[in-house]
């Protein structure tokens, strides 16, 4: 069938207050910015670095059109604290058979472009419905008007994506990170909506709470310094203003580094990859990123788990995630021992760009499983 649809831009905006360091993929953003701001003496050295890492001839996503993908609708969805929330609809072939529409929900200082080869797999395919947007504060939604951002509001956000965006039949919900976090909130306060709608659950590097083994977010920076860095990072933005956001600017190189060595798993992952995490996190502003760690740091909700347990789950990630490690998945399928598990190896936090094809192979097995 042929069908003319738009195609999401995502080009960075002014370059004042944008590239930020310490945008690793996912929760470890505000921290390592705050690293990154007392070491710039070395950005010549790391600016020669990342050049020579960039002239990777063999890259098999040079030319890869990120932030490009087609679609059939966008709108806006305001969700119940009056955030206008930003969405993608890609229809599914007109002579498809009924299928679940699947619900994407990406992490921390990212945006829906996280699952940028799981869309474009499932647009060739032509058979689900498939329904993208942008979490409060992140890509092209709007930033909440006060206070800090909180998990279980994410779930009241994604309420709002399903009630006006997929009013009806059922879904499958896929969480990456701080998305994964998010279905479990709305399966919080929302139990009844995983009896009657949900067919299925993807959670992607992500987890259910702290772990006294396997703290959530770098530990080896958040963890170690504990409340005192938390006090800090929730103030840095009223305390500096734009002050921050031009320091990561002028360490734009140590940013990619960064995004280099905790996003991914692999000793040489892709330079396009590497900045395309990079640039998703660059757009998402100091004020977000130190609004979001609060309610991060104090994520519980494996009670919430047992909600999911009559459907569908399939857990994945990386074997070297350095932001949600391994021990969190274990965790989870250990309290969803009927969940379908998946360890990749040389595995990143982004695990889905970085193993795309391992990622949808799971992931288009389990949709399958679901249609049986």
């Amino acid at each position: 069938m042929s069908r003319q649809r738009g195609v999401a831009q995502r080009t960075a905006g002014p370059r004042a207050g944008v590239q930020k360091v310490a945008r690793t993929a996912g929760i470890v953003g505000a921290a390592l910015g705050l690293a990154a701001a007392g070491v710039t003496a070395t950005v010549a050295a790391e600016r020669a670095l990342v050049r020579r890492l960039k002239r990777d001839t063999t890259d098999p996503y040079a030319d890869e059109p990120f932030g490009e993908l087609p679609y059939d609708e966008t709108r806006v969805v305001t969700a119940s604290d009056g955030t206008d929330v930003y969405v993608e609809i890609v229809e599914p072939d007109e002579d498809a058979p009924p299928r679940p529409t699947v619900v994407f929900v990406h992490g921390y200082c990212l945006d829906m472009g996280t699952f940028h080869f799981q869309r474009r797999e499932l647009t060739r395919r032509g058979e689900h419905r498939i329904v993208c947007y942008d979490q409060p504060g992140h890509g092209r939604s709007g930033r909440l008007e006060s206070g800090d951002y909180e998990i279980a509001a994410l779930g009241d956000t994604l309420r709002a994506v399903l009630e006006q965006a997929v009013p009806d039949g059922p879904i499958v919900l896929v969480g990456h990170s701080m998305g994964g976090m998010t279905i479990m909130a709305l399966a919080e306060r929302y139990p009844e909506l995983f009896d009657e709608r949900v067919a299925g659950t993807v959670l992607m590097a992500t987890s259910g709470g702290l772990l006294d083994e396997a703290r959530l977010g770098v530990p080896a920076i958040l963890s170690r310094a504990g409340s005192p860095l938390l006090m800090l990072v929730n103030n840095a933005t009223r305390l500096t203003g734009g002050v921050i956001d031009r320091t990561r600017l002028a360490a734009s190189d140590l940013s990619w580094l960064l995004t280099r060595r905790y996003g991914f798993g692999t000793d040489r992952p892709s330079p396009a990859l590497v900045s395309y995490v990079e640039r998703m996190n660059s757009r998402t502003s100091a004020e977000t990123v130190t609004r979001y760690v609060r309610t991060l740091l104090t994520h519980s909700r494996y009670p919430a788990l047992a909600v999911l347990a009559p459907n569908p789950t399939l857990v994945i990630v990386g074997d070297k995630d350095m932001i949600t490690p391994v021990a969190h998945s274990e965790e989870i399928v250990r309290r969803l021992p009927d969940a379908d598990y998946v360890q990749i190896a040389d595995g990143g936090h982004v695990v889905m760009l970085e193993h795309a094809d391992q990622v949808n192979a799971a992931l288009f097995a389990f949709l399958a499983k679901i249609q049986e």
